[in-house]
């Protein structure tokens, strides 16, 4: 039995992965980006404008508020479109991507709205440019603190692709469903289990030995 299964599992944890790194390199190259515009657009930060600000907050918080397992069979049509399929690990790479970028936006606002203003005036004083304080300062400073979220966000990657299974997008939850619950395999329902409790600590023990190496305070 053991035999049957361990290679079941190896297989999805590889796709797990996969999809969970590939989703978050992804997103988090979007994710950063948006974070910094919604807060340096704010009121009373360096590049404010209300109007931009809000118009890019309503988009975010629009797709926050669709479930996950709703937006995965919404943007089919999209996900065939850019991958082909929509079935398989692959494409269930779209959703995620498409539902962390704007939770990483969040995130890393809040993230940068910890950074005393006092360091951004200071900046200021000296003539450095918003670019130069977004990089110099902004980030810098917010570091520690971006890579608790984006930890965060990773370990509801993981969550989130293993409900990706429900519709064929393969790895754990794929297993646990195909193989676990329509079979009538508890066993593999269980060890599904049990691996992914073992990824998200592991996910949880590295963001923060990471984050306590970063903070200098």
């Amino acid at each position: 039995m053991f035999n049957e299964i361990i290679p079941l599992l190896t297989k999805a944890l590889g796709e797990t992965i996969y999809m969970v790194a590939v989703s978050m390199t992804i997103a988090t190259a979007f994710g950063i980006p948006l974070g910094v515009l919604l807060n340096v657009t704010g009121k009373g930060q360096i590049l404010e404008s209300p109007i931009l600000n809000k118009t890019i907050g309503s988009i975010v918080n629009a797709i926050r508020s669709i479930p996950f397992i709703i937006l995965m069979v919404a943007i089919i049509p999209l996900t065939r479109f850019i991958v082909g399929s929509a079935i398989g690990t692959t494409a269930a790479m779209v959703p995620l991507v498409i539902a962390s970028i704007p939770f990483i936006g969040r995130q890393v606002e809040t993230s940068l709205k910890e950074v005393p203003y006092g360091l951004i005036e200071a900046a200021l004083a000296m003539g450095a440019t918003p670019f130069q304080i977004i990089t110099k300062v902004l980030l810098p400073e917010s570091m520690p603190s971006i890579v608790a979220q984006l930890t965060t966000v990773i370990i509801a990657l993981v969550g989130e692709s293993a409900m990706a299974g429900a519709i064929g997008g393969g790895g754990l939850g794929d297993l646990a469903i195909r193989y676990g619950y329509q079979r009538f395999r508890p066993e593999i329902m269980i060890a599904t289990v049990i691996i992914l409790i073992i990824l998200v600590q592991f996910v949880q023990f590295c963001g923060n030995r990471l984050a306590n190496r970063l903070n200098k305070k």
